[in-house]
């Protein structure tokens, strides 16, 4: 297992962190963690060099940070780091924020967290965090001993990311970022300027959710012309693992098998910074080529047909759908998409007033479209 320092904080982290969001459950249909195969995955990971740890308060149903707690019970405990978060929806006073912290040091079973994050800054509540004085909060924590570093989790771009980053010396942030959103969330800008900080930086989604764990043939071709064979996961790591600003890669594993085999990786020899030659660059920049032509709708979520009169999100959809057909998953995308039909967003509220077509750069038959993308995505049964 390689190791790299963990920002400015004095302790290094093994490059990749066990993410406590996709523990095994005993069912595929049920919510409830197969508690044992968990405490065996994570007492693995800590016997075999991981020793950076991620989870949350929300996670499986208000259950990881207890599961963690417990399987690293017996002397594992001392030798890891552990980070966890708190949402600032559940920071409605002060008296809540020790109170959630108190919780998770109890869950935990520990006298301390070592990364606490303010979960999920954007723009919408980072003026209220500010206003709030919530870092102040997590200071007061510090001076007390409970937590070691004060840290945020982020979902938004770069400029967002950017006026964050720069309002307080944070020890660490974790943002997401993989081969194929390299336009999206805080960019390649994002890391650079995290690592000119100093600051710790964690990298969530690497798998883009897993859909980039099983690549389609067209795109299996493009990787199996390279005379050195890897999997598409490790392809994807070896992209993350390429920045020297990156700390840890977090992999939210669900099986033992994808542990050892995420481990494996991250123990090779030659998977260190700046490990991807020119050529494999290119493999790279073809795959993701290859994975954006394959979407079935040329959809750039500009906006310029938004906002719908009747409330459909037209440009989520397109995305969902055109992920659907790109990465194989039209089961899951189902279920999020039965989220758009609970809130009234879906296609099926389209009234075909056309309002949006004469709107759009692309001339894409957007009634037409949206048509068909609820045919496909709808039904789902959970």
């Amino acid at each position: 297992m390689h190791y790299r320092n963990f920002g400015k904080l004095g302790f290094e982290v093994s490059t990749f962190g066990m993410g406590c969001m996709r523990l095994p459950q005993i069912a595929e249909d049920s919510p409830l963690v197969d508690r044992e195969k968990a405490y065996e995955m994570i007492r693995y990971a800590a016997d075999n060099g991981v020793n950076y740890f991620d989870t949350a308060f929300i996670y499986h149903n208000m259950t990881s940070e207890e599961i963690l707690g417990e399987a690293l019970e017996g002397g594992r405990r001392e030798k890891v780091k552990i980070a966890t978060k708190l949402g600032f929806n559940r920071m409605e006073t002060n008296d809540d924020i020790r109170k959630n912290l108190e919780e998770a040091l109890r869950r935990l079973r520990t006298n301390y967290i070592d990364v606490y994050l303010i979960h999920g800054i954007g723009p919408g509540n980072w003026e209220k965090i500010k206003q709030r004085k919530i870092i102040e909060e997590y200071e007061q924590f510090r001076s007390e001993g409970l937590i070691r570093a004060i840290a945020f989790s982020y979902h938004g771009n770069f400029e967002n990311f950017r006026d964050v980053l720069d309002f307080y010396d944070w020890g660490m942030c974790q943002v997401q970022h993989n081969f194929m959103d390299i336009e999206k969330e805080v960019t390649a800008k994002g890391i650079h300027h995290a690592g000119k900080k100093g600051c710790a930086l964690v990298v969530m989604e690497g798998l883009r959710g897993g859909n980039l764990a099983c690549p389609p043939p067209a795109v299996q071709e493009i990787y199996d012309e390279y005379p050195q064979k890897r999997s598409g996961v490790e392809w994807a790591f070896r992209y993350l693992l390429n920045f020297p600003e990156v700390s840890t890669i977090l992999s939210g594993v669900s099986s033992l098998e994808q542990l050892k085999d995420n481990i494996a990786i991250f123990s090779k020899p030659d998977i260190h910074a700046g490990c991807l030659s020119e050529t494999e660059m290119n493999i790279i920049k073809c795959v993701r080529e290859k994975y954006t032509s394959l979407a079935s709708i040329p959809c750039t979520g500009c906006g310029y047909c938004m906002p719908c009169p009747h409330g459909v999100s037209i440009s989520g959809i397109f995305a969902k759908l055109n992920e659907s057909i790109m990465f194989g998953t039209v089961e899951p995308t189902r279920r999020v998409y039965s989220f758009y039909t609970n809130a009234k967003n879906d296609a099926g509220q389209c009234a075909k007033c056309g309002e949006c077509e004469p709107k759009c750069p692309q001339n894409i038959a957007i009634i037409k479209e949206l048509h068909n993308a609820h045919e496909k995505l709808k039904g789902w049964v959970g």
